[in-house]
């Protein structure tokens, strides 16, 4: 898990230091090129700087381990980190909107055909950014960089809409400067999308919902393949960061001595931990296993009637 969280906090840096690059050229270029839309592209960039910071503090302190207050890790700080990126596309979502339609009401000049160039510029590194974050996210597991990688998107999607826009513009000449904002604003309304799509994981994080089935079914079966064990019941599995906390049933021969019976926990446990590396703690309740009676040899059923 270590691994995987170094790996995450790479990418976001990566992530923090392009953006950083990509706001100071679009900023400039949207200005000297009279493009709104690009200035409000680098607005949205701007909140990917703050995205890639929070994502990077969310995970510094999810790699954190158990200590005396927080006797469960830190993992919850992944999850919280994700949710405050996806409201950070939120808000960049209606400021660009914001300046869109005041743009839209403002004459102004056509953009310059250079600022082509620069948005075609971002969309290729972005596109590429988004790809790569994406990926380590979905191996690690990770809401918060998928989170960070969805905004990577977002601003791919804003730059191809001021591209679009910008090309409108020129092509049609006077009377379509507007052409810009109104890819911006359609910029706005997807980047709006991808905020809603990123928070819903960031959120189920939170509230521990159940991962996916494939995880509680690789648990239940290491456990259920260790010898001794005759069943296993009550399984549960709940996310913390990028970590999975597993507790258990585990039902032996009641005639077995404690040591016995703790040594099978123990190897249920373990088991556990190398069909799931992603696991980081086990709780494993040992309990008797009793045969199922037939209804009728049930005492409490067999009584005769009164």
């Amino acid at each position: 898990m270590r691994d995987a969280i170094r790996r995450s906090i790479r990418w976001a840096q990566a992530g923090l230091l392009t953006n950083a690059c990509l706001v100071v050229v679009k900023f400039f270029a949207g200005i000297i090129g009279h493009s709104n839309a690009l200035i409000a592209d680098a607005v949205e960039s701007s909140a990917d700087i703050f995205s890639s910071l929070i994502v990077w503090m969310g995970l510094s302190i999810a790699a954190r381990p158990a200590d005396e207050d927080h006797p469960y890790g830190h993992g919850k700080a992944e999850p919280l980190a994700a949710a405050v990126v996806s409201l950070m596309l939120l808000g960049a979502a209606i400021g660009i909107s914001i300046i869109a339609v005041r743009d839209i009401r403002t004459p102004h000049h056509l953009p310059a055909p250079f600022t082509l160039f620069v948005a075609a510029g971002v969309i290729m590194i972005k596109e590429i950014l988004y790809r790569r974050v994406s990926r380590v996210g979905r191996e690690v597991g990770g809401t918060a960089i998928v989170a960070d990688a969805w905004h990577h998107r977002a601003d791919a999607i804003s730059s191809l809409a001021a591209f679009i826009g910008i090309s409108i513009a020129l092509l049609g000449g006077r009377g379509w400067e507007a052409a810009d904002d109104w890819a911006a604003l359609v910029a706005a309304i997807l980047v709006a999308v991808n905020g809603v799509r990123t928070l819903r994981p960031a959120i189920a994080g939170l509230m521990d919902e159940a991962p996916d089935r494939s995880v509680k079914e690789r648990v239940q079966h290491a456990a259920s393949g260790v010898d001794g064990v005759r069943s296993v019941e009550n399984l549960n599995v709940r996310g913390s960061g990028l970590g999975f906390y597993v507790d258990l049933h585990v039902k032996a021969d009641p005639k077995l001595p404690l040591d016995e019976a703790h040594e099978i926990a123990a190897k249920v446990k373990y088991a556990i931990f190398a069909a799931v590396p992603s696991v980081v703690s086990v709780l494993v309740h040992m309990e008797p296993y009793k045969e199922n009676r037939k209804l009728s040899e049930d005492p409490v059923l067999s009584l005769p009637a009164v």
